[in-house]
């Protein structure tokens, strides 16, 4: 029996839970967008300056935009490169140090240049104005300067043919499906010259070095001598064809293309030799289910021959940088950490380069005599800066200082956990917790679940994107962020544990984290949520369908039927590569791992969030997974964000994605009114004119 005193305490407690206020030292969701974060350092010949990418969010125009930056190596100092609207990227310096070139998709002054395509800009290295290189009708795709610095390499999808604008004449836009391809080509682009007068010469047309239907160019580089270009390329740039990526060389001087790599499964990313004998580049080294096997870095004669794989008792993919005079430099990803290394091609041992203070380092970048390096670092519980150190480091430099932004929020503590899962397999996660954690109270569990499968999750500090962690921290709540299995940095056998076994042992591996964590004492059984996006949307669409202890489920651009995946998809080969077969082949094994098939058994709240132009997991499995949840009864609320593919990538629409997110959790984990929709901004009216 409940007297009416209990009852009415009963009520308060329910009406304050209801209510939990957030910190004002919290972030709001607009703050968190509004974060920057710098990458994609490029150290100058002489190692004295970087140049980096600094984001910026342009709410007016809907647009995340990134800005070139210069910082000094030894004092540090630093000032923004670059004016121009819209964005400025990929820049790399001459090799005389002379010249910057670089990307941008601003407002173009040359006659003729189309809208929104990113063109080739050159400005010299002392400051000055860029100059526009190119006005080509796709747009530049990579660029890579020659060794005497008057020339640049660039790769451009070929302008449409006279017979393609003689069909849209006649029959209207559309599109044969793997048949209409523009292939992508290298062109020559001479500086422009500058007489006495200072006066600059017109720009000419650039040179083309390949063409046909031949193949498709990928990555590229110039031999130390300037006399050729080593390319990867597939047999058209379709993402199914990843597979036929080979290695070919150009020569300048009469356009001839030679393949010297020619293996099943993909070849990519050469590198020169310092001396230009041979070509370094990444290999399946012909193995079939390359999506999830190691890649190897390998050798072969610059004019072709037998290629030599090295290092081959290295476990996870390298990324090919530089082959230097002491040998190949490449990082790679371990377990929740990555490192630079250096493999000496003749013995082939492989040494780990330390970079002090920085257990997660990447995007590296050498001064010519490879005496100094720059790259972005961070460790456990910081923001990613740039960097510069001498080789051997001693004491780095840090050229930028984003965490100043995070002064004025209380951001949660992250650590690396680790548990069994059902199976024995060891999995490793992130845990978030709030400032004023206590292992005596009982929090509710939020699981945030990467995509990939060969995604990870680090203890690092990155602005919330999708999902408002901050704010589910301050309201109280726990955050774990898993590594299942499939997950990059744990090596090879790791990632193939869930082939043929997709969602299956994914979901076991989330599940034994939860109870993981729940044997700690320190979460609440009761109220725990899942989330995610891409393959983590099909993991929590696993949890939906298969599974009563959830309170609530967030399925982001999720795969919920393979067979509808693998018919649709744009990327066919994912399914075969897992699964080992299609769905014509074993459609039980298409069944097993597709969360509609355990529909029946749903019953947690689940919103969905999805691209309407998602061509990677089409919407539509959003379709299928709402219409089923629907037929059973189970609460289920479905969002369409029109006109994007696979990422929502412009900061209105990521605003609209977490509060969503926000407002569905903050309903179904501590019990606050669901909105029907979400609130607009109300922009304070314009004075009226005088």
């Amino acid at each position: 029996m409940t007297s009416r005193f209990s009852g009415a305490l009963f009520l308060i407690t329910a009406i304050a839970f209801a209510q939990t206020a957030i910190p004002t030292r919290t972030p709001t969701i607009d703050q968190s967008l509004e974060m920057q974060s710098v990458f994609a350092p490029q150290i100058s010949p002489d190692g004295r300056r970087v140049i980096y990418e600094q984001s910026r969010t342009n709410w007016e125009a809907n647009a995340f935009e990134t800005d070139l930056w210069i910082a000094d190596t030894s004092s540090g100092e630093r000032h923004l490169l670059t004016l121009a609207a819209k964005s400025s990227t990929n820049a790399a310096w001459s090799p005389n140090g002379r010249w910057i070139a670089f990307l941008s998709d601003r407002v173009a002054p040359l006659a003729g240049s189309p809208a929104n395509k990113k063109q080739l800009y050159v400005m010299p290295s002392d400051g000055g104005e860029a100059q526009q290189l190119t006005k080509l009708e796709n747009g530049v795709g990579g660029f890579e300067w020659a060794p005497d610095s008057k020339h640049i390499a660039i790769a451009a999808e070929a302008p449409e043919t006279k017979a393609m604008k003689d069909r849209k004449d006649s029959f209207g836009d559309y599109h044969v499906l793997h048949a209409d391809y523009q292939m992508r080509h290298l062109w020559l682009i001479e500086l422009p010259k500058t007489d006495a007068a200072g006066r600059t010469a017109a720009l000419e047309e650039p040179k083309l070095l390949t063409a046909g239907d031949a193949f498709s160019v990928q990555s590229f580089s110039f031999s130390p001598d300037g006399a050729r270009i080593a390319f990867s390329a597939t047999r058209d740039p379709d993402l199914i064809s990843s597979f036929s990526s080979d290695i070919y060389t150009v020569t300048l001087a009469d356009s001839a293309v030679k393949k010297i790599v020619e293996t099943p499964g993909p070849d990519d990313d050469p590198q020169w030799s310092p001396d230009g004998t041979q070509i370094a580049y990444v290999t399946a080294n012909s193995g079939k289910y390359y999506y999830y096997s190691n890649r190897r870095i390998a050798v072969v004669p610059s004019t072709g021959g037998a290629p030599k794989v090295l290092a081959a008792n290295f476990d996870e993919d390298p990324n090919l940088l530089r082959w230097s005079p002491e040998g190949i430099y490449f990082s790679a990803q371990q377990k929740t950490n990555a490192y630079l290394y250096l493999l000496e091609p003749k013995s082939e041992t492989v040494k780990q380069i330390d970079v002090p203070g920085s257990e997660l380092s990447d995007q590296f970048t050498f001064s010519n005599d490879f005496k100094r390096v720059a790259y972005r670092g961070t460790s456990a519980n910081q923001y990613a800066e740039i960097y510069s150190t001498e080789l051997p480091s001693t004491a780095p430099v840090k050229l930028t200082h984003t965490a100043e932004q995070l002064t004025a929020f209380d951001i949660a503590k992250r650590e690396v956990i680790r548990w069994k899962s059902s199976d024995g397999a060891l999995i490793e996660g992130i845990l978030y917790k709030p400032a004023d954690f206590s292992p005596n109270k009982k929090y509710p569990l939020l699981v945030v679940i990467h995509g990939g499968p060969t995604g990870i999750d680090l203890p690092v500090i990155r602005p919330d994107r999708y999902y408002p962690i901050e704010r589910f921290l301050a309201k109280g709540a726990l955050v774990l962020r898993p590594n299942y299995r499939g997950s990059a940095g744990y090596g090879e056998k790791f990632r193939s544990l869930n082939v043929r076994n997709l969602g299956v042992g994914d979901y076991a591996d989330v599940i034994s984290g939860v109870d993981y964590l729940i044997g700690q004492g320190f979460v609440d059984k009761d109220r725990v949520g899942s989330m995610g996006w891409s393959e983590g949307g099909y993991i929590s669409a696993f949890i939906t369908t298969s599974s009563d202890r959830f309170k609530a489920v967030s399925v982001g651009a999720g795969i919920s039927d393979w067979l509808t995946y693998y018919a649709n998809t744009d990327i066919t080969p994912f399914t075969p590569q897992y699964l080992h077969a299609t769905p014509w082949e074993d459609a039980e094994v298409y069944r097993k791992t597709s969360p509609i098939t355990y529909i029946a058994k749903a019953k947690t709240p689940t919103l969905i969030q999805h691209g309407g132009a998602d061509r990677r997991v089409p919407i539509a499995n959003a379709f299928e997974l709402r219409q089923a949840l629907e037929d059973h009864g189970v609460p289920v609320k479905m969002v369409i964000y029109d006109g994007f593919g696979h990422p929502i990538d412009k900061p209105k629409q990521q605003r609209a994605v977490m509060e969503e997110n926000e407002n569905w959790f903050a309903h179904y984990i501590w019990g606050e009114p669901l909105a029907a929709s979400l609130t607009p901004i109300v922009k304070p009216a314009k004075p009226a004119s005088p």
